[in-house]
């Protein structure tokens, strides 16, 4: 077999980080791959196949329907469009132009994050214009009761995600209730949440999108899931803006694929074999001097952990930036999850990471601190 990093020229990466973009994504499981391969082969009528996709996302978290994107960014552009044109095509038609349409999307200013790019962009992708409510620290239920008296909001756009400010925003249910109430839709970022889409769907939101190629281990694509008319008005924007964000077979027989074998998965196994992967890290990290450990669970409520690092630079000579970039040189290089260096820690998530990877990361983490 091809060995794509040598024919390439390629960094070999070791994936302590988890599931994230920078990293294409997600090893896809033989189980997924074997059915994108043979959808090669073929071809189909992309309409029934959207439709089919929609019965599995149905049957699996328990939405009226759902369809396929090209990814979860062009899934929060595609919804903030939807609930601006309805299901009239000739809204459909005019967009970016939104002339005579609600075009106001409510979001916290602590919601504004940046995954790669601003969510704020996706917004106007659409031709819509954020409607920023609440300090970077605080939104109060009068400032989104406020805003939803205006006459052109189209939508409530909330993100379920770390890079989100948590302290003294207004949780999703109190959105959902103040914005159902002011018959307003919400849309829901859950990129990384598939694992908990049946209970936002419960929850009530009327569009959330998650991508198949992180914790589902599919192949690159966005799966909205939600009520029947707004994911019908999603669908219809693949006569407009959503031409260039749209997906092919691979991508939606990949998604159906992932979310059957997501409906036979033994969840609390898959728990278990990530404690021990952790527990294993926590072994071979122990009693390194200048270092502390800790394992926190993932933030968002998914059933894992990751294991903290925290380096003490006067102890060390390293602190989390310089730890992060020495374990990143070489190849393979060893890519760990850097989002709170700045807080001096790093993250260690081994879900990614085979045993053999694991033991390699960790004495690259020991003999940096030899």
């Amino acid at each position: 077999m091809t060995d794509l990093h040598e024919e390439h020229q390629l960094t070999k990466i070791i994936n302590a980080c988890g599931k994230m973009t920078q990293l294409c994504g997600a090893i896809v499981l033989p189980e997924i791959a074997d059915q994108v391969r043979e959808s090669l082969n073929h071809f189909f009528d992309l309409d029934e196949l959207q439709a089919a996709a929609g019965k599995v996302i149905s049957s699996t978290w328990g939405s009226e329907t759902g369809c396929v994107t090209a990814c979860t960014a062009a899934g929060i552009t595609l919804s903030i469009a939807g609930c601006m044109t309805g299901t009239e095509l000739g809204n459909v038609l005019q967009l970016p132009d939104a002339a005579g349409m609600r075009n106001k999307i409510i979001i916290q200013t602590g919601h504004c994050v940046n995954y790669g790019a601003p969510i704020t962009q996706n917004i106007r992708l659409a031709g819509a214009v954020p409607e920023i409510i609440g300090e970077v620290n605080r939104t109060l239920p009068v400032q989104l009761e406020h805003a939803l008296q205006q006459q052109d909001i189209a939508a409530v756009l909330v993100v379920e995600s770390h890079h989100t400010v948590r302290k003294g925003m207004l949780s999703l249910t109190e959105i959902i209730s103040l914005a159902h109430q002011n018959e307003t839709p919400v849309i829901v970022d859950a990129a990384a949440q598939d694992q908990r889409m049946s209970e936002l769907i419960n929850l009530g939101v009327d569009l959330v999108i998650t991508s198949a190629h992180k914790y589902l281990c599919s192949t690159t694509a966005g799966i909205i899931a939600g009520k029947r008319k707004y994911v019908e008005a999603v669908y219809l924007q693949n006569r407009g803006i959503g031409r260039g964000m749209k997906a092919g077979k691979e991508a939606i027989v990949g998604a159906i694929a992932a979310m059957e074998y997501r409906a036979s998965e033994d969840v609390q196994a898959w728990t278990a074999e990530q404690d021990r992967k952790v527990a294993r890290i926590m072994e071979l990290l122990a009693n390194i001097d200048g270092l502390s450990l800790g394992i926190d669970a993932d933030p968002n409520g998914c059933p894992f952990s990751r294991v903290r690092l925290t380096p003490d630079p006067i102890a060390t000579s390293h602190d989390a930036h310089s730890l992060n970039r020495a374990l990143a040189a070489g190849n393979p290089s060893v890519v760990v999850r850097a989002h709170h260096a700045n807080e001096g820690f790093l993250y260690l998530d081994a879900i990614e990471m085979t045993d053999e990877e694991l033991e390699f990361a960790c004495n690259k983490v020991r003999g940096l601190f030899s």
